[in-house]
């Protein structure tokens, strides 16, 4: 099962965590597994690589884990777009949540 967490400073979002595999198909034939990857890296390239925030990012190969942090001093419209990027992220796996509940698991922290 893919776990997601999105750790909360009030009504922000300050940090996720993906990690583990869906396990709906064998390695390399998995679409849920290749959607939740792909969205993760998305929103990932969208923080650091476009809006050049230096977000640090720790990835796991063991246990197929992807950490986000935003960092801390974001104030004005980059925080407003982070927002928006980590919420739509949380709002589409929370949709892949109703379509596959026991493949993958979305909470807040």
């Amino acid at each position: 099962m893919t776990r997601a967490s999105f750790a909360m400073d009030g009504s922000r979002i300050v940090s996720f965590t993906v990690e583990g595999h869906t396990g709906l198909a064998e390695a390399g034939e998995d679409i849920l597994c290749a959607a939740v990857t792909s969205a993760v890296r998305l929103t990932e390239c969208a923080v650091n690589d476009v809006l050049g925030l230096e977000a640090p990012v720790k990835v796991n190969q063991q246990d197929a884990s992807v950490t986000l942090k935003l960092p801390r001093n974001l104030a004005g419209e980059a925080d407003q777009v982070c927002q928006t990027l980590l919420a739509a992220l949380m709002v589409y796996l929370v949709q892949l949540q109703e379509e596959y509940p026991e493949h993958i698991n979305v909470m807040e922290v």
